[in-house]
Order: structure tokens, then sequence, then C-alpha cells
């Protein structure tokens, strides 16, 4: 499995729209999103991801080019991943639960936290307003625009969206996770991941396949 040395940065006051040029002056580098992990699905998109953290926040940042990008879902919580998604899943403590955290291109974002892909419990909105967004591509919805597009996206996470947990700092932390792009309705979907998995279906739900995350 893969393992990620999170940087601990300095950063109060922090915009999301900032993050990029912070990870730049950070010397930040970026980790490719490119296992294609199911032969029926054999489409590439060009996938880059870094992180960073603030203890208490994590800081993600997301490029992409892609054939075709979407962003139908316009409310958080909603199928973000029928449209052109990145994601972060991670289990912070010892006990089985893990998060899935989706973003669409337009930075509408889905967080559900649980055991097992069949009972998960979705973030609430006061956790979800916590989250700061930014994408190239601006926050309205649209629907699919066909031809090579490149689009980013950062975020701002704070150690409150773990919301089934009492996450104070990330200091020193050590998670297990895995950070995915896939896009179910586009022309051309697919399904990428940071570290390979092993399953005969589309399936991100799989901690067993999770790289390790540690935060400086």
């Amino acid at each position: 499995m893969k393992e990620l040395w999170i940087k601990k940065i300095s950063a109060e006051g922090l915009s999301a729209e900032a993050v990029p040029a912070l990870l730049d002056k950070e010397g930040v580098a970026f980790q490719p999103i490119d296992n294609v992990n199911w032969a029926e699905w054999p489409y590439r998109p060009e996938v880059r991801f870094r992180a960073a953290h603030t203890s208490d926040a994590i800081l993600l940042h997301y490029r992409v080019s892609e054939a075709s990008v979407r962003a139908v879902a316009g409310a958080d919580n909603g199928p973000v991943w029928e449209d052109a998604c990145v994601e972060f899943f991670s289990v912070p403590a010892a006990d089985g639960v893990y998060y899935n955290m989706e973003c669409n291109c337009a930075g509408t974002l889905l967080v559900g936290a649980g055991a097992g892909r069949e009972d998960r419990r979705r973030a609430p909105q006061d956790v979800l307003d916590r989250v700061q967004r930014w994408t190239s591509l601006g926050r309205a919805s649209f629907e699919e625009r066909v031809g090579e597009c490149s689009w980013e996206l950062a975020l701002i996470v704070p150690c409150s969206t773990f919301f089934l947990h009492d996450l104070r700092s990330l200091d020193g932390l050590t998670m297990t996770g895995n950070f995915y792009k896939c896009g179910d309705k586009l022309r051309t979907p697919h399904f990428l991941s940071w570290n390979p998995i092993d399953l005969p279906s589309p399936n991100f739900h799989c901690p067993q396949f999770f790289g390790t995350l540690r935060f400086e």
C-alpha cells in the first residue's frame, strides 16, 4: 500500500482560493490518481492531488484534465459521483468507521460516515457548510460539456468534518485513506484511484485497500 506524508503548514485566515498558491510556496508535491482497476472502464483522465494540514484542517488541491465535465448535482449530499467528481475516503480512528468526502467540479459536496457501504450517515448541513471550497469552474451547476477541459478544486476540510469523532488535532496522526476520480454519468465513465483496488467491479468503499496517511 502507498504511504503519503502530509506536511504541516501555518495558514491562519486562509481561504480555499488561496490554497493552490500556498501549497506551491510550501513545495507540496502532487500525487497521481492514475490506477485503472477495472478493464471495462479503461479511460484514464489526467488527475493529480496534493495535501497539507494546519493542525485543525486538511488542505486538498486537485487538478484534472478530462474529455468532458458535468456538475448536475446542485445541492450538498446529492449524487455528486455522477458528475465530474473527486473523492477522499479516510479512516481517522481505530473503530472501523470511515468517511467518504466527494466533491464535484462545481464544489458541491457529499460527506458520509459509517462502518460499511450500506449503513452510511450523511453529514448535517452545518458540518458541510464549514468546508471551504473553491473551483476554477465556478459554483453554479451545469449540464455536461463535451471537449477537453482542465479544472481545479481546493478544499479546506476542518476536523469537525469528521462528525462522528471528536478529532481536535491532526498533529502526528496516522490515518488510512484513498483518493479517487470518477464520473458515473459522464460520456466516458471512469473510476480511478490513488491506491490500487483489487476487486471484481468498481467499488470505492473498500478500506482494506486504503493507503497510509501520516500527518506531521
